[in-house]
């Protein structure tokens, strides 16, 4: 989703930045193995505050909606669809924004992480893990295996070294406006620049796949 099909590199991040905080710290340790996603994401949450009081999923989701659809999304997965083509949102930000995404742009099926709120809709500081940052193919696999899909049929499209796992479980990685080395030197093709109407003819092997 990030950086993909919408146009910031971490929605996180992006809230993050809205609130004064930074999660530098606990990304460090995430990836250092010292916590675990979930801990992650308590560590995150805990941050986003309103006149010292949690904040409100009201809040999150305001400051969620206002990132912008990356350019040439809605023609692609118009594409994606007239060609029968299933499309998935497999994300380790949250539901919230991940859910408008889905239905604004006609996605099949959607993966994020949820944050729980109390009965004024304030964040309880807990969250629900469904996608971790770096084992997305666990999701993708659980997909493929829903669908009976050959690996062959299936693409994944990325934009960091965290997408990687997913390349390795599909036929076909592509890298979209790729942010490292890694993720290109990984992927099968790579796009550059942010217009994901470019993604089409990188698509080709797959739809032929489908045939």
């Amino acid at each position: 989703m990030d950086g993909v099909l919408i146009d910031v590199v971490s929605s996180w991040r992006y809230i993050h930045q809205r609130f004064g905080t930074s999660n530098r710290q606990s990304v460090t340790a995430y990836l250092k193995g010292e916590i675990d996603y979930a801990e992650f994401m308590r560590r995150d949450v805990a941050l986003w505050k309103e006149n010292g009081r949690p904040a409100t999923q009201e809040t999150i989701s305001k400051i969620l909606f206002e990132l912008p659809i990356i350019t040439g999304a809605k023609e692609c997965l118009l594409f994606l669809r007239k060609h029968h083509v299933k499309t998935a949102i497999v994300s380790a930000g949250l539901d919230i924004l991940a859910e408008k995404i889905a239905k604004d742009l006609g996605i099949d099926y959607m993966f994020a992480n949820s944050v729980i709120t109390d009965a004024d809709g304030r964040l309880t500081g807990e969250g629900i893990l469904r996608v971790e940052l770096i084992h997305k193919e666990k999701n993708v696999k659980a997909l493929m295996q829903k669908l009976a899909l050959p690996v062959e049929e299936c693409a994944a499209v990325g934009n960091s070294c965290f997408d990687i796992p997913m390349f390795e479980t599909c036929g076909l990685g592509i890298a979209f406006n790729p942010e490292d080395d890694c993720v290109r030197a990984s992927a099968d093709v790579v796009v550059e620049g942010k217009d994901l109407r470019k993604l089409i003819p990188a698509l080709e092997p797959i739809l032929a796949c489908t045939q």
